[in-house]
């Protein structure tokens, strides 16, 4: 008894011990390499694996072996391609073992580090799905290490609930041009024909971006790609800029961009590797963005900058099936100083949509044509929306300036490429303008008619444009029709103003074709200004009752007072000739005819000019203009005082040249008078004094005319048949 207790022990430490060895050291065979070999051969009769010596390790809990063995290689022998194996890994039951129905039941396989498209190209010669092929298409450089579980049925046949995990590592893609995916980092799972990347690192064109996962969904004719890509402190160079902006918007010129990012994207691939379904939902802040101004808005905004600057914005982007749309609001400097800027953008295919708030502070704002300017300590509100095809033509379909005491409201405004409005429904303004007078008027279309009413107008800056025929070449309005006016009280400026303002004008082609104004002075003097134009051909006539309104605006004439004007002018063949008469008027200061005096020695009169004035009862003036060019045929001037008559030219901002005579009344009258017969007749037989006249040139540029003057003796039989003429008519 004491000897088989003795013999069990010895069995049972034996047992132990191979046990215990079995367990924590296991042994090396080359008993199932058949076996492995088989199953392999069950994935693809092509494949063959070499194996080393395996080693078993019990596992003496759960009854089984765990089998592994290291340094093999998987041999593809049609293509002879090989795959270095690290190591692989089955377990076998000791039941099955023990019941000689030894099965192997799954294969993990750890692979050492291999070139992607190499185990891509390997992996496709027994599995070709679509997923593969495109990988093998895009990937152009790259490394993986993978683990590999794949799980057999009865049959030996691979389930499908096979995984690999693994990482990638310094992987180039290119699949779409301009766009250099590079570096590329991540963690990877393939399960069921779902591949999903985590932790994600890339670059895009030399720029960081990262994800914590991207997933590819097989569904057989597409793969379907989600993923969320994140960014810090990205600044685009030159290069990226025209890439990613400036050439998916043809106008923006973009300099400098830095900003950080949030992306949520999808897309689908299909098997012609075209992507379709493109969404994308961006959170942006953006620190800088510089870009070039494209706005031809110096008019509006006097101290804008050559390139407008966005500073702390925030962007959100969404672009779903065509359609872009962008919201943003932060900082702008598009002047000297900063503005708010709110804006949402939309874009489908051709057509873009566009709201826009704009609050300006410490900023100018101009209107030239209507007078106003903002003061640059007030705040305005100026909001926009509208649509825009092709850049062909933008409809302002609302336009609202808001501030202290002003008002602006435009409605479908619609303008062309060439920035020129076409046509409007409404413009209501009601506002104090840079004089501190108030205008409230308004202009809206009814029909193919345009109507302008309202009961007050500063037509102080209109009047400046007319006079310099501005009117006749309306660059920024190619609108053609009729206008209807009826303005209750025009200011024509402090002194003048015009009651019952009312009449119509024609607009084609950018110029006024036809045009009849009537108004009322006090005192019941009149005002009219018209326009007839036939073919080529236009009549301009103005009559005003009160002169010093329409005069005085010329800078080279001070002191104009009284005086009633006739104008009249024709133009033919771009050729415009033109008489300006102007009647019972005083002059104070003349600069040019102040000189004259003085270097002739008619102090006398030329102290007569700068102090009380001098009063003519004539004054007329025909000139032709071409372009940049007026001729001036005659300036004749006759008053008791003096007498001008003068002819020359002027090239506009370029140079005068003006030739004349200038003779006191006392000698004109002294020389008409010794005239037989018709001398007594017109002036009696009293002479005066008798001083001599004096000839005069006038010519330079603009800004410092020479002046010289020569004494005559006899008066020029012109000039003498010109003042017959006048006092023909006065007696």
């Amino acid at each position: 008894m004491r000897i088989f207790i003795k013999f069990l022990l010895i069995l049972l430490f034996l047992f132990t011990l191979i046990v215990s060895y079995l367990s924590f050291i296991g042994i090396e065979t080359d008993k199932f390499n058949n076996q492995i070999s088989k199953r392999i051969l069950n994935i693809n009769e092509n494949l063959n694996v070499d194996l080393k010596k395996i080693k078993l390790v019990l596992d003496p809990f759960k009854l089984r072996l765990n089998v592994k063995t290291i340094g093999s290689i998987l041999k593809n022998q049609n293509q002879n391609q090989n795959i270095e194996i690290e190591t692989i890994k089955t377990e076998i039951l000791l039941k099955s073992l023990i019941e000689k129905k030894f099965s192997i039941k799954n294969l993990e396989i750890s692979t050492k580090s291999l070139e992607i498209n190499n185990l891509i190209s390997f992996i496709r010669s027994f599995k070709n799905t679509p997923d593969l092929y495109i990988l093998e298409k895009v990937i152009k450089k790259g490394y993986l290490i993978a683990d590999i579980k794949v799980e057999f049925d009865e049959e030996g046949n691979i389930k499908k609930n096979y995984n690999v995990n693994g990482f990638i590592k310094n992987t180039k893609l290119n699949f779409i041009s301009d766009y250099d995916f590079d570096k590329i980092n991540f963690i990877f799972n393939y399960k069921n024909d779902n591949l999903t990347l985590e932790d994600v690192k890339f670059q895009l064109n030399n720029l960081d971006f990262s994800s914590k996962k991207i997933t590819l969904k097989n569904s057989g004719k597409k793969i379907i790609v989600n993923g969320k890509i994140t960014n810090k402190n990205v600044n685009f160079n030159k290069h990226n800029l025209n890439i990613f902006i400036n050439s998916n918007f043809q106008n923006l010129e973009v300099n400098d961009l830095n900003f950080n990012s949030d992306n949520t994207f999808s897309f689908n691939i299909e098997k012609n590797f075209k992507i379709k379904d493109f969404e994308l939902y961006s959170d942006i802040n953006i620190n800088k963005l510089e870009a070039r101004n494209i706005l031809n808005l110096k008019n509006l905004l006097p101290k804008i900058r050559d390139n407008i600057s966005l500073v702390r914005n925030s962007l959100k982007i969404s672009y779903k099936a065509g359609n872009l749309i962008i919201k943003g609001n932060g900082n702008i400097f598009i002047q000297s100083k900063e503005d708010k800027l709110n804006f949402i953008f939309e874009k489908k295919k051709d057509l873009s949509n566009f709201d826009i708030s704009f609050i300006i502070k410490d900023n100018p704002l101009k209107i030239d044509f209507l007078n106003y300017e903002k003061k640059e300590d007030i705040e305005t509100l100026i909001n926009i929306t509208g649509s825009s095809k092709n850049l062909e033509q933008t409809i302002i379909k609302s336009f609202n300036l808001e501030e202290k005491n002003n008002i602006f409201s435009v409605k479908n405004l619609i303008i062309n490429k060439n920035s020129q409005v076409i046509k409007f429904d409404d413009i209501d303004l009601d506002y104090f303008d840079k004089n501190g007078q108030k205008n409230l008027f308004k202009i809206f279309r009814k029909n193919k008619e345009y109507f302008l009413k309202g009961s007050l107008l500063n037509a102080n800056e209109l009047i400046n444009e007319l006079l310099s025929f501005k009117n006749n070449n309306l660059n920024n309005l190619n609108i053609n029709g009729k206008f209807n006016v009826d303005i209750k009280k025009i200011f024509l400026d402090k002194k003048y103003n015009l009651n019952n303002f009312s009449g119509y004008f024609f607009l084609k082609n950018k110029k006024i074709t036809q045009l009849d104004l009537v108004g009322n002075f006090l005192d019941d003097k009149k005002f009219r200004f018209t326009i007839n134009t036939t073919g080529k051909d236009k009549i301009t006539t103005l009559y005003s009752d009160e002169a010093e309104p329409i005069i005085k605006r010329y800078k080279f004439i001070k002191g104009f007072n009284e005086g009633l004007l006739d104008f009249n002018s024709q133009t033919i063949n771009n050729e415009t000739s033109s008489t300006l008469k102007i009647y019972n008027f005083k002059l104070k200061e003349l600069p040019i005819l102040t000189k004259v005096l003085t270097l002739a020695s008619l102090q006398g009169i030329a102290d007569l000019l700068s102090g009380e004035g001098i009063r003519f009862e004539e004054f007329e003036m025909n000139f032709k203009n071409n372009k940049d060019l007026i001729t001036i045929d005659e300036i004749y001037a006759v008053g008791p005082a003096i007498s001008i008559l003068m002819d020359g030219y002027v090239e506009k901002n370029k140079l005068i040249s003006l030739r004349g005579t200038l003779v006191p009344a006392t000698t004109v009258n002294k020389v008409i008078s010794s005239i037989p017969v018709l001398g007594k007749i017109l002036v009696g037989s009293k002479t005066g004094e008798g001083v001599f006249g004096v000839s005069f040139k006038i010519k330079g540029s603009p800004e410092k005319p020479q002046t010289s003057v020569n004494p005559i003796k006899t008066l020029t039989p012109r000039f003498i048949t010109r003042t017959l003429e006048k006092i023909k008519k006065t007696n």
